[in-house]
Protein backbone atom coordinates (compact mmCIF):
# COMPACT_ATOMS: atom_id res chain seq x y z
CA UNK A 1 0.00 0.00 0.00
CA UNK A 2 1.47 3.39 -0.95
CA UNK A 3 1.33 6.50 1.24
CA UNK A 4 -1.76 7.87 -0.53
CA UNK A 5 -3.70 4.62 0.04
CA UNK A 6 -2.52 4.39 3.64
CA UNK A 7 -3.67 7.98 4.17
CA UNK A 8 -7.27 6.86 3.56
CA UNK A 9 -7.17 4.72 6.70
CA UNK A 10 -5.79 7.36 9.06
CA UNK A 11 -8.35 8.79 11.45
CA UNK A 12 -8.23 12.43 12.46
CA UNK A 13 -8.83 12.67 16.19
CA UNK A 14 -7.64 16.23 16.83
CA UNK A 15 -7.64 19.47 14.89
CA UNK A 16 -5.16 22.29 15.32
CA UNK A 17 -6.92 25.39 14.01
CA UNK A 18 -4.82 28.53 13.58
CA UNK A 19 -6.09 32.05 13.02
CA UNK A 20 -3.31 33.95 11.25
CA UNK A 21 -3.19 37.76 11.15
CA UNK A 22 -0.54 39.60 9.19
CA UNK A 23 0.17 43.00 10.75
CA UNK A 24 0.35 44.80 7.41
CA UNK A 25 -1.20 44.20 4.05
CA UNK A 26 0.15 41.13 2.27
CA UNK A 27 -0.11 40.59 -1.48
CA UNK A 28 -2.38 37.74 -2.56
CA UNK A 29 0.57 36.00 -4.23
CA UNK A 30 2.63 36.19 -1.03
CA UNK A 31 -0.25 34.93 1.12
CA UNK A 32 -0.71 32.04 -1.31
CA UNK A 33 3.02 31.29 -1.06
CA UNK A 34 2.91 31.39 2.76
CA UNK A 35 -0.06 29.02 2.89
CA UNK A 36 1.57 26.66 0.37
CA UNK A 37 4.82 26.68 2.40
CA UNK A 38 2.88 25.75 5.55
CA UNK A 39 0.95 23.06 3.70
CA UNK A 40 4.06 21.51 2.13
CA UNK A 41 5.89 21.43 5.46
CA UNK A 42 2.99 20.03 7.45
CA UNK A 43 1.87 17.44 4.91
CA UNK A 44 5.48 16.38 4.31
CA UNK A 45 6.14 15.92 8.02
CA UNK A 46 4.38 12.58 8.33
CA UNK A 47 2.52 13.91 11.39
CA UNK A 48 -0.38 15.71 9.69
CA UNK A 49 -3.23 13.81 8.07
CA UNK A 50 -5.22 16.70 6.60
CA UNK A 51 -4.58 20.34 5.80
CA UNK A 52 -6.95 23.11 4.81
CA UNK A 53 -6.58 26.87 4.58
CA UNK A 54 -8.92 29.66 3.63
CA UNK A 55 -8.73 33.43 3.49
CA UNK A 56 -10.67 35.48 5.99
CA UNK A 57 -13.85 37.00 4.55
CA UNK A 58 -13.83 40.65 5.57
CA UNK A 59 -17.05 42.20 6.91
CA UNK A 60 -17.72 45.64 8.48
CA UNK A 61 -17.96 44.10 11.97
CA UNK A 62 -14.24 43.26 11.74
CA UNK A 63 -13.54 46.89 12.66
CA UNK A 64 -14.65 46.00 16.19
CA UNK A 65 -12.53 42.85 16.60
CA UNK A 66 -11.26 42.71 20.20
CA UNK A 67 -7.92 41.02 19.39
CA UNK A 68 -7.04 41.30 15.71
CA UNK A 69 -8.51 40.72 12.29
CA UNK A 70 -7.70 37.42 10.66
CA UNK A 71 -5.94 37.14 7.33
CA UNK A 72 -6.43 33.39 6.98
CA UNK A 73 -7.47 30.30 8.88
CA UNK A 74 -5.43 27.09 8.72
CA UNK A 75 -6.54 23.71 10.05
CA UNK A 76 -4.38 20.65 10.55
CA UNK A 77 -5.91 17.23 11.16
CA UNK A 78 -3.82 14.90 13.28
CA UNK A 79 -4.27 11.45 14.77
CA UNK A 80 -3.35 12.38 18.33
CA UNK A 81 -1.62 14.76 20.74
CA UNK A 82 1.77 13.13 20.11
CA UNK A 83 1.51 14.00 16.40
CA UNK A 84 0.56 17.58 17.29
CA UNK A 85 3.47 17.89 19.71
CA UNK A 86 5.82 16.55 17.02
CA UNK A 87 4.79 19.36 14.64
CA UNK A 88 5.70 21.95 17.28
CA UNK A 89 9.12 20.31 17.72
CA UNK A 90 10.08 20.39 14.02
CA UNK A 91 13.12 22.63 13.40
CA UNK A 92 11.76 23.25 9.89
CA UNK A 93 8.66 24.84 11.41
CA UNK A 94 10.79 27.24 13.43
CA UNK A 95 12.72 28.15 10.27
CA UNK A 96 9.52 28.71 8.28
CA UNK A 97 8.11 30.98 11.00
CA UNK A 98 11.34 33.00 11.23
CA UNK A 99 11.56 33.38 7.45
CA UNK A 100 7.98 34.61 7.08
CA UNK A 101 8.06 36.77 10.22
CA UNK A 102 11.09 38.58 8.80
CA UNK A 103 9.18 39.35 5.60
CA UNK A 104 5.70 39.95 6.98
CA UNK A 105 5.22 40.07 10.76
CA UNK A 106 2.14 38.17 11.85
CA UNK A 107 0.37 36.86 14.92
CA UNK A 108 -1.34 33.53 15.42
CA UNK A 109 -3.86 32.24 17.90
CA UNK A 110 -4.90 28.63 17.84
CA UNK A 111 -7.20 26.10 19.36
CA UNK A 112 -6.71 22.33 19.62
CA UNK A 113 -10.02 20.49 19.48
CA UNK A 114 -11.84 17.36 18.46
CA UNK A 115 -13.48 17.41 15.00
CA UNK A 116 -16.53 19.68 15.06
CA UNK A 117 -18.66 17.34 12.98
Amino acid sequence: MDAAENHLFNVVMIHHTMIVSFEDSIADSDLNEYLKDVENLMMGSGHVQTFSAKRHIRVPGDDHAPVFISTAVVQLGLTDIDALNATFAMPEAVELIRRWQSRYPYKVVWVNHEPLT
